[in-house]
């Protein structure tokens, strides 16, 4: 398969790495760890990436209801103008009236909360051969003390004077020839123990054969603390030196060749954490999805001759806890041992917690939608602590299907936290073939939900997945590594699984696995979800709509058109008394690239690259 690429059009903006400035910024105040501590109690702003370090996506606004939802009209839009449009899939920030919002091609804008009106830009100077997978998105900024924090598609991370747009350091953590990037949110820690402020972001990569890596670096001097590396036996830094190895310093889930080395596709194996980051605060331990093994051909990660079963290529497609200190896996959950679909296992891990319904006693857990198409909840204290290190029984609680159709396993073990699984891995290429046997899978690589996040309310004890029902076919094929090429060993088509809808909102019960209800969409969902203390359900289509559902019912109360794609992440906040919603609007994304049929159902819709606000009308009833 031929790697996707992108031309970035260099402008004289970007060939100068230059913010442009409309009018002479006035300074803001610092924005502390307290304030980011407290992000989801203060609705006067946003400052993380999920509202709140538990990443929840959950506001305690209320002005903004049930009952009233339907007169919301736009504030103003803005356009991240020029041809840079592609997907949008950014999640914004709002400090001080400010909104920082990333968008494609590496850019970021300081936009003015109130009018709309732009306060600085900052556009990243790309080389022609950067490689990102699935487009040239972007999921949005980080923010701490007087700097936002972004990364960008060559593999570097920059901090930018929050007030000018200034460039205060910029920091390149791996080759981008060879096919690392970074597309998530960073997100900003305190490690409990020292009591340093942290800046933790991961890389991107696995579909061209890289070694994954979660970083901790020291925000004021994007210096590196420590960095680990999410491929069992790969040697983890700290301070600048050697560690310890991430698992066995053996490997013992990876093969060995008949000379007793390691095969190929350890080296290059994948496991990318590239979305973003939750931190529980009381075990000091970042918790954050590990991506899919490289190569995705399941028989390059299992001995020659034995059944893949038997193989996990940890530590990928799975939830990874991380000390905040020393940068050590404590724990790690696999949702998809040795995966042979790409489910991945990078979207995010949402804390919380709840009463048991037998003992009646709190329990803190982790909460996740896979790709594979299950919906898990896990024992973030065990896992924090070891306990769950990896797949031991006490840490999984449930694991049930949030999505229909579901061909590769029946469910999962609660004894030995396993999948169980059906014969669906597509084999391996007879002798002389070109490739292997095509099989049907349910959920298709694109995964029953994908990056875009989940959010729980609180009020309501149920958890919103943006879903999709999607099928492929799938087959394997011959490989070998090749630097800055796709390292897949995999071809596909993806499909329709019915007939009347794509995407599948749905609400869970994290204690049951139980659908309270769903609502069905033509098109693909690709966005986010927010849920507020109005009992609104925000989240946004394919076809171009925001929408406004009751969380309680999943009754849809009030939508609008915002002329392209939505495939973003909405926020809320509220200032001069009135609360605001925000999202952005372009349509671009994995589905265009890779999807197949879909791709073909989504030419109608037309590009686009926007930032929408809206709010009560005055006259409203509140």
């Amino acid at each position: 398969m031929q790697s996707t690429r992108f031309n970035p059009r260099p402008t004289l903006l970007a060939a100068l790495v230059a913010a442009t400035l409309c009018a002479p910024a006035m300074a803001g105040s610092k924005v502390s760890w307290e304030d980011i501590l407290n992000d989801d109690k203060t609705p006067g702003d946003v400052l993380s990436y999920g509202l709140g370090l538990k990443a929840q996506r959950h506001s305690t606004l209320s002005k903004v209801n049930t009952k009233n939802v339907e007169a919301l009209v736009p504030a103003w839009s803005f356009s991240f103008g020029g041809e840079k449009q592609r997907g949008q899939e950014g999640q914004a920030l709002v400090h001080d009236g400010v909104i920082y919002a990333t968008s494609s091609y590496s850019r970021i804008f300081a936009i003015d909360a109130k009018t709309g009106k732009r306060i600085w830009e900052y556009e990243a100077r790309l080389p022609d051969d950067i490689r990102p997978c699935c487009d040239v998105v972007n999921r949005g900024p980080a923010i701490y003390g007087d700097k936002i924090y972004f990364g960008t598609l060559d593999a570097s991370i920059v901090a930018l004077n929050k007030d000018t747009g200034k460039v205060v350091w910029k920091k390149k953590f791996g080759d981008h020839k060879v096919g690392y990037t970074m597309t998530g949110a960073p997100f900003v820690v305190k490690d409990q123990k020292s009591g340093k402020v942290l800046l933790v972001h991961g890389s991107s990569g696995d579909e061209f054969g890289v070694v994954g890596w979660l970083f901790a670096r020291d925000p004021e001097t994007g210096e590196e603390v420590w960095a680990r590396p999410l491929v069992e036996g790969h040697m983890g830094r700290l301070n600048g030196k050697d560690s310890v190895t991430t698992g066995d310093a053996n490997a013992p889930s990876w093969p060995r060749d008949a000379d007793g080395k390691l095969v190929e596709a350890w080296n290059h194996g994948g496991g990318a954490p590239w979305q973003t980051a939750s931190f529980d605060i009381e075990t000091n331990t970042v918790v954050i999805g590990a991506g899919n093994p490289a190569p995705w051909n399941t028989w390059k990660r299992t001995k020659e001759g034995d059944d893949p079963r038997n193989w996990d290529s940890l530590f990928t497609s799975g939830q990874a806890y991380v000390d905040a200190n020393t940068g050590e896996l404590k724990g790690f959950y696999q949702h998809t041992p040795n995966d042979a679909w790409d489910f991945s296992g990078n979207n995010s891990v949402v804390l919380f917690e709840y009463k048991d319904p037998k003992s009646g006693k709190l329990v803190k857990a982790s909460a996740h939608a896979d790709r594979n198409g299950f919906f898990f909840v896990t024992d973030r204290e065990k896992l924090a602590t070891g306990a769950g290190y990896p797949n031991k029984p006490t840490s999984l609680i449930g694991a049930w299907p949030f999505v229909d159709g579901i061909t590769w396993a029946s469910g999962f073990d609660l004894k030995t936290g396993k999948p169980i699984e059906k014969d669906n891995r597509p084999p391996a290429p007879k002798p002389g073939a070109e490739k292997g046997e095509s099989v049907f899978v349910s959920p298709p690589f694109l995964g029953g939900t994908n990056w875009h996040p989940m959010s729980y309310s609180p009020n309501t004890g149920l958890f919103y997945i943006p879903a999709n029902h999607w099928a492929m076919d799938y087959w394997t094929e011959h490989l070998t590594y090749k630097a800055g090429s796709a390292y897949l060993g995999q071809g596909f088509r993806i499909k329709k699984l019915f007939d009347d809808h794509v995407g599948i909102l749905r609400a869970i019960d994290p204690k049951s696995g139980k659908i309270a209800w769903e609502h069905k969409e033509k098109f693909p969902l690709w966005a986010g979800t927010l849920t507020t203390a109005g009992g609104l359900l925000f989240t946004g289509t394919s076809d171009g709509y925001v929408k406004a559902f009751d969380a309680k019912n999943g009754k849809e109360l009030w939508k609008f058109q915002t002329g392209s794609g939505v495939v973003s992440v909405p926020i809320t906040w509220e200032m001069d008394g009135e609360q605001y919603i925000g999202i952005q609007s372009g349509y671009g994304g994995a589905v265009p690239l890779w999807g197949g049929d879909l791709a073909d159902l989504t030419k109608q819709v037309t590009q686009g690259g926007s930032m929408w606000v809206f709010k009560l009308p005055k006259m409203a009833k509140r």
